[in-house]
């Protein structure tokens, strides 16, 4: 038994915020950030929206899409790092507002890569008998953004996206997914303060530590590097070369480390899903957002090979193959 994608959904709050809104906000200019991102606006949840109610919305449509009730559910996965509150989970918020009273529900954390690691759970999960698994990336990144600091606050936005994932006997479906992790260069990409290491406090906020940190240049070079590694390490688990792919739906993180991949790869930017440009890095929630939007206007179609990867804080890295 293989598992496959049932249906697709996705919601972005309403409010956006323009590059020429950022100039006015930190020494910045929307050249720059066009050139060095390829990000022209993104999305912000309005003040006292939470991760769950973004993750709601998009499991609603995911459901719909599916043509399955709430009560269908076995298992609630929720990736993101910016969850309701440290407890409970964000998945089990989310489950309560979808009236899924059969499904149990937690969340993943693998910041930008989690949507592709609560996807394996996914899959291994229907593989062992479950019949539909939830799996929701949601993101309010703009509540862990520090706003006074340009080389980070032009990156993120907010928004959810979710794919129900069920089972099937064809050769269809979520072919092979490998996944990574290197605790050593956690200092890479971090959120120092907020927990049990710093937990809050005047002096953590007056030094602005629950707030994202990131080295871009390390980013850049560590990240264009695995996600090719993964890719490749997934091309040959499936036998699959590279001219097969019909599409690649990358995590969208920065317009220069796509474009980097894809060359490594020898895949054409026209097969590369990009979003990034209206909506930004929304993290864990980038690749089901992009899916979704995929499979809305058409670009996904019955029998095409979909390959997606990931990169994130932990560091966190990896590439799954899906035959829709």
């Amino acid at each position: 038994m293989n598992s496959q994608i049932l249906g697709t959904g996705s919601y972005v709050p309403d409010q956006v915020l323009t590059n020429a809104e950022l100039e006015r906000m930190v020494e910045t200019s929307d050249v720059w950030i066009r050139e060095r991102t390829g990000i022209r606006e993104r999305r912000i949840a309005k003040s006292g929206q939470p991760c769950s109610d973004l993750a709601t919305r998009a499991g609603r449509q995911a459901l719909a899409a599916a043509k399955l009730s709430a009560s269908d559910l076995d298992l609630i996965l929720v990736a993101t790092c910016t969850g309701d509150s440290p407890l409970p989970a964000t998945a089990c918020l989310v489950q309560h507002h979808l009236g899924a009273t059969r499904a149990a529900a937690c969340d993943v954390g693998a910041a930008c890569c989690g949507f592709l690691y609560a996807l394996t759970i996914a899959d291994a999960y229907v593989r062992t008998g479950a019949r539909a698994v939830l799996v929701i990336g949601a993101e309010v990144m703009s509540v862990i953004t520090d706003w006074t600091d340009r080389n980070t606050c032009v990156l993120f936005g907010d928004g959810a996206g979710a794919v129900v994932v069920g089972p099937t006997n064809d050769d269809v479906g979520i072919q092979a997914v490998r996944l990574h992790a290197n605790g050593q260069l956690a200092h890479v990409i971090e959120v120092p303060g907020g927990g049990s290491r710093y937990p809050a406090s005047e002096h953590i906020i007056q030094n602005k530590l629950p707030y994202i940190k990131m080295r871009g240049n390390e980013t850049f070079k560590i990240a264009v590097k695995t996600m090719e590694e993964a890719v490749r390490e997934v091309l040959a688990v499936t036998n699959v070369s590279i001219e097969q792919i019909d599409l690649f739906i990358p995590h969208q993180a920065n317009i220069r480390i796509l474009q980097a991949v894809g060359q490594r790869l020898g895949l054409p930017m026209n097969k590369t899903v990009i979003n990034l440009d209206r909506l930004g890095n929304t993290s864990a929630a980038s690749i089901p957002l992009a899916i979704d939007e995929a499979v809305r206007n058409g670009r996904i179609r019955k029998g095409m090979r979909v390959l997606i990867a990931a990169f994130g804080a932990g560091l966190t890295w990896g590439a799954g193959l899906i035959r829709w």
